[in-house]
């Protein structure tokens, strides 16, 4: 596979190559794919205090927010309330005070420049983003999904989402204003094989659950590296992070074939009917139910089993949930239930710190 991989806020190309560089080689080593960089186009000064942090300038963001605080998100974060769900933090953090520079036409040009990219470079076919670089790579995977709804003979390029410290994809509503599209009003919107790594001591942990929640689940892997918003690259977390991808990667390079038969097959009978003959509605329902369903409930399962199967340590597979971890019900050491009501479709932080605790343990 290709990836494209889009940098966080105050990156650049150049500087993520470096930071992702651990992840990069391991994937390489073991033959997983090969990465092409890209970067927002808005140049930015970093914060007061941070200019060495950030690394090289020029920095740059996928967003025009040049009126805006760095920090500002964060400082609402304290005020947030706790116990609520990653749904409700969302709500809260947006609130009246989101960054009004984010319109529409400076979203449309980020989403235009990935999708840029994507033309310049036909071997690409799937994306890797870190914080506001996954928040636009699951935005341009909707995005995407619904221009190729939109227009004619357009087939959708991005098979595969990797996000690191993500947030949900945005929408606009009729005032232009932007939102986050959440799991309780929107319901599942990214539908291809995923993978989100985050890490428990994130202060944006609920935005990366959030993003997990409108993830299809049957295709969506949990990783937690224990640490917190970065890219992870201690040797610990690359070696377990390979073997997650070596797991995945097959099976979504095995779907890509399926699907690619069933197009090539069928593209002629979708012209002339203007539908999909019952063949191919079957052809199609197999090539779904192969690439997502098999293995998908086998909770954690045995190498191989599913897109989550076989993973050690700090994944968590899909058969042990349906939406978020609320459908975890376990038992703490301390002899209380710590699932929380099944219908709710999150989860809170005291079931973030359990079920971090369950996640770090190995399987054996």
């Amino acid at each position: 596979m290709k990836f494209l991989c889009l940098p966080g806020a105050y990156g650049s190309a150049q500087n993520f190559e470096v930071q992702f560089g651990p992840l990069a080689e391991e994937f390489k080593r073991r033959g997983l794919g090969s990465f092409a960089y890209s970067q927002g186009t808005h140049e930015v000064a970093p914060p007061p205090g941070w200019e060495d942090y950030f690394g090289k300038p020029p920095l740059y963001r996928f967003l025009d927010v040049s009126n805006g605080d760095a920090f500002e998100t964060l400082r609402r974060l304290r005020h947030v309330p706790r116990g609520l769900n990653p749904e409700d933090t969302m709500r809260q953090l947006q609130g009246a005070t989101v960054e009004e520079d984010w319109h529409q036409e400076a979203w449309r040009q980020a989403l235009d420049g990935v999708f840029k990219t994507l033309d310049e470079d036909p071997e690409i076919n799937a994306i890797i983003g870190y914080s506001e670089g996954a928040m636009v790579a699951a935005s341009a995977i909707v995005e995407e999904k619904e221009r190729c709804l939109r227009e004619k003979g357009r087939e959708r390029r991005i098979k595969f989402g990797i996000f690191i410290a993500g947030a949900p994809p945005l929408k606009f509503e009729g005032n232009k204003r932007i939102t986050a599209q959440l799991f309780d009003e929107v319901g599942t919107v990214i539908d291809i094989p995923t993978l989100h790594i985050f890490g428990c001591d994130d202060a944006f942990l609920s935005s990366a659950v959030a993003l997990f929640n409108v993830c299809d689940p049957r295709s969506a892997v949990m990783y937690d590296h224990g640490l917190g918003h970065i890219v992870p690259r201690d040797a610990e977390n690359v070696s377990l992070l390979g073997t997650v991808l070596g797991n995945l990667v097959p099976k979504v390079e095995e779907q890509i074939k399926r699907e690619m038969h069933f197009t090539r097959k069928d593209r002629r009978e979708v012209k002339r009917e203007g539908k999909l003959s019952k063949r191919a509605e079957a052809a199609q329902g197999h090539a779904l139910s192969q690439g997502h369903g098999q293995g998908m409930g086998q909770g954690l399962g045995q190498p191989g089993q599913g897109f989550g199967g076989g993973g050690p340590g700090g994944v968590m597979r899909p058969g042990m949930h349906q939406r978020g971890y609320s459908h975890l019900s376990t038992t703490s050491a301390q002899g209380g239930n710590t699932s929380s009501d099944p219908t709710s479709g999150s989860i809170t932080p005291a079931e973030v710190d359990f079920t971090v605790a369950m996640l770090r343990r190995t399987d054996a």
